[in-house]
């Protein structure tokens, strides 16, 4: 039986913030204790187009679920008005095997992952009197950035750095409208902030190491392919402290690896992003600390599991997967959730989700 599509207008009403940052908080502390399952990505590049595909897999032991998930980004896009980023997330029986939902997300569970992975880091490395926030990109995912991390901290002032003044002055009236103080800022200038979080797809360093000062913290999230780089290796020879959200991905693909390979720091010099998320972090004041974070499939899977329990509530269906597989469909499940079924928003059905329907869009924002 064909499984449920559940659209992005459904996601939004169940993904509450206070719902993405406890998975995502969660599951990074589990991931650092080794309580996860979570193979390589594999990633795939279209030069032509300027974009790129990763499809990442996660289980969190014990979990009833894991997922699957495609994300892209083509860079290109909003030159044609079209978002920047797309995807979806499969999520799956860890105990059957049989598909439970497809969450046709375009993209948004990755950005709000991590947007909060970046927020939820960065608000514990961070300096608790720090209150200058630099961003580099001016895209949503920079956009998100500051919005999440609002939410864990106040956050007196925002500068933005970016390659297009328009959209840099552009994206600081989204800020100034939520409260906060915003404008341009040169790549020296944001890279001197008290907080500076990296956002760019940028395949050489977006700043340089001796603009850092003491006792500022960088989180890098945009190095997520071998060929991309945003923080200098000279930047981690300069850190107290740095943290990684997976150790081996960071050294294959992150910034944290290209400093390795330059010499500038030892293999064994991270700290696990998750074990500083359970305690305050023990940090001298004029320390820098610096976060390489490269997107972990367990907290996907985390995160989705999460929000297809509470769509689950919503709609009266069963939270939890047992001996009747609530969204599986499969033989023993003769009230299945939704089997077959293609939601757009809590309890409405919008298309039948058989082979050649057209499932439409949800116009999310792109980034």
């Amino acid at each position: 039986m064909t499984p449920p599509v559940l659209g992005t207008a459904a996601i939004r009403r169940a993904a509450t913030p206070e719902l993405v940052l406890t998975a995502v908080r969660d599951a990074l502390i589990a991931h650092a204790y080794g309580r996860t399952t979570v193979p390589p990505p594999l990633h795939l590049q279209f030069p032509d187009d300027d974009g790129d595909c990763h499809v990442k897999a996660g289980w969190v032991t014990g979990a009833p679920d894991f997922t699957v998930k495609v994300a892209t980004g083509f860079y290109r896009n909003t030159a044609a008005g079209l978002p920047t980023n797309h995807g979806l997330v499969c999520v799956v029986s860890a105990r059957t095997g049989q598909i439970r939902a497809v969450l046709d997300d375009r993209g948004l569970l990755t950005a709000w992952r991590t947007a909060a992975a970046g927020a939820l880091v960065t608000h514990a490395m961070a300096r608790p009197d720090a209150a200058t926030l630099a961003v580099f990109g001016t895209g949503e995912q920079a956009r998100l950035q500051v919005e999440w991390l609002a939410r864990l901290r106040p956050v007196d002032r925002v500068l933005v750095h970016g390659r297009s003044r328009d959209r840099a002055r552009s994206l600081c009236e989204k800020f100034t409208a939520l409260g906060h103080h915003a404008r341009p800022a040169s790549a020296a200038e944001a890279a001197a902030a008290d907080m500076v979080i990296t956002t760019t797809p940028a395949t050489v360093p977006v700043l340089q190491a001796d603009q850092v000062r003491e006792g500022a913290h960088v989180t890098g999230i945009g190095t997520d392919m071998p060929h991309k780089n945003e923080l200098p290796p000279a930047l981690f020879a300069r850190a107290a402290l740095i943290a990684t959200d997976d150790h081996q991905q960071c050294l294959d693909h992150g910034d944290f690896g290209h400093a390795v390979r330059a010499g500038s720091v030892a293999g064994t010099g991270d700290t696990p992003a998750g074990l500083l998320l359970e305690k305050p972090v023990d940090r001298p004041a004029g320390a820098i600390t610096v976060a390489d974070l490269t997107g972990v499939g367990a907290l996907d899977a985390a995160l989705a599991s999460a929000v297809l329990r509470q769509l689950a509530a919503l709609v009266g269906g069963p939270a939890e997967e047992g001996v009747r597989v609530g969204f599986d469909g499969g033989p023993d499940d003769q009230a299945g959730a939704w089997p077959g079924r293609v939601f757009d928003d809590i309890g409405q059905v919008t298309a039948s989700g058989e082979q050649g329907v057209d499932l439409g869009a949800d116009g999310l924002d792109g980034r």
